[in-house]
Formats: C-alpha cells, structure tokens, sequence
C-alpha cells in the first residue's frame, strides 16, 4: 500500500511546488510568491506527497489565505497522473478543515469556467456560483467562476465536513494509507 501525506510546505519544497504548479496552472506563482505563503501566518501552503523509503514526492498543493472572516482557497492542484483519486477531496477537505479551526464564517475561490471536474469537486462540498471574472487568468484569457460557501462556521458544517472526511478517508484507504 503507498503512503501519503499532507503537511505544510516548508522552504526546501519550493522547486518541487514549482515544478508543480507549472504542470497544473501553467506556472501560476513564481518561487518568491510560494515562499511568501511559506512565510505568512494568514496562509496555509499545503502539500500532499507519496511516501517511499522516507522520501517524499510532492504530487499536490492546496493554498489558503485568511482574510478577516473568509478563507480563500487560492489554489487546489493535483499531478494529472494522480486524478480521479479523491486526493483534491482530500486536499481541499483539508483545506476547509483549516478554515474551520481558524473560526473562518465563509469560504470562496475562483476556478476556470470550463474546468467542470473542479467544479464539481467544489459543488460536492457545498460551493455555489456567485459570479463570473472575465479574463481572470493571464496567460490564457480565461474567464473564472467565482465560487463562494457560507456558513463554514455553524456547527452542522462542521458534522459535514467530518462526513466528508471519512468518506474520503474510505475511499482513499482502498489505494493509500494515510501517514
């Protein structure tokens, strides 16, 4: 069975988060915009990395900024060789987690309108369209759903969220084991 782990980002990860992000946004954040999320205390930079002999390789990230009452999730992205494996359930599931711990009322992102696999991952956990921004994403001319949830901070949320993490959990064990 693989293990897997979600931890923070540290410094030493940076080229590989790089490498990343390349690979899922077409290199949305240069290295000094991931180490200033490293460095802030109003963002969490999550990796999520296979496990193999005490090595780690990094095959996704998650961000999310504080902001007054909202957390905004910045970016969600997983290697596409590891897709439609639950692991952006688990990585946002952990994401929304975070929120939750920092007394966070309401969570919002963007995400590319024609990207409806993310969509429906956001849609699964209670996320609705708010509006649209037209040409969000530079290098592409993209336009972005803007994506927002309420109420992240009342308790039924949080017996929600915990479904869903076991839920993920399950499906995940089948392949993976959480370390």
């Amino acid at each position: 069975m693989k293990l897997l782990k979600i931890q923070p980002a540290i410094a030493e990860n940076i080229p590989e988060i790089v490498a990343l992000d390349q690979l899922c946004f077409n290199g949305i954040w240069s290295e000094d915009g991931y180490r200033r999320e490293i460095n802030s205390d109003k963002s969490i930079l999550l990796t999520l990395s296979l496990v193999n002999n005490s090595e780690l390789k990094i095959i996704g990230i998650g961000c999310l900024w504080s902001i007054l009452e909202e957390a905004h999730i910045t970016l969600l992205g997983i290697h596409p060789d590891y897709h439609r494996q639950s692991l952006g359930s688990l990585l946002l599931y952990t994401l929304l987690k975070d929120a939750v711990n920092r007394q966070l009322e309401r969570a919002t992102l963007e995400v590319v309108t024609g990207n409806q696999v993310a969509i429906n991952l956001y849609e699964k956990f209670g996320f609705k369209v708010a509006g649209t921004r037209k040409n969000y994403y530079p290098k592409t001319g993209e336009d972005a759903l803007i994506l927002w949830r309420n109420g992240i901070d009342k308790p039924e949320y949080t017996t929600e969220l915990e479904d869903w993490g076991n839920r993920i959990r399950d499906h995940i064990s089948q392949q993976y084991l959480l370390y």
